[in-house]
């Protein structure tokens, strides 16, 4: 089956979800933390890739020179 996730605006909206949850014994879980969508390993990759730049530590490849 597909889940799907709320962004209530406020309380009164997230009570209103849940009790219409709960009527039609539907399951739910309760989070207040966002799931991370990437895998860890790809996270830190990037991350390193990020602070390489930064440091200066790559190579510029022009466009017109890719296919040499």
């Amino acid at each position: 089956m597909e889940a799907i996730t709320i962004h209530p605006q406020d309380e009164e909206q997230l009570t209103a979800i849940k009790y219409i949850l709960k009527i039609m014994k539907i399951p739910f879980d309760k989070s207040k933390e966002e799931k991370n969508l990437y895998n860890p390993e790809f996270e830190a990759k990037m991350k390193r890739g990020a602070e390489d730049k930064k440091a200066g530590r790559y190579k510029e490849i022009k466009t017109e020179d890719l296919w040499k």
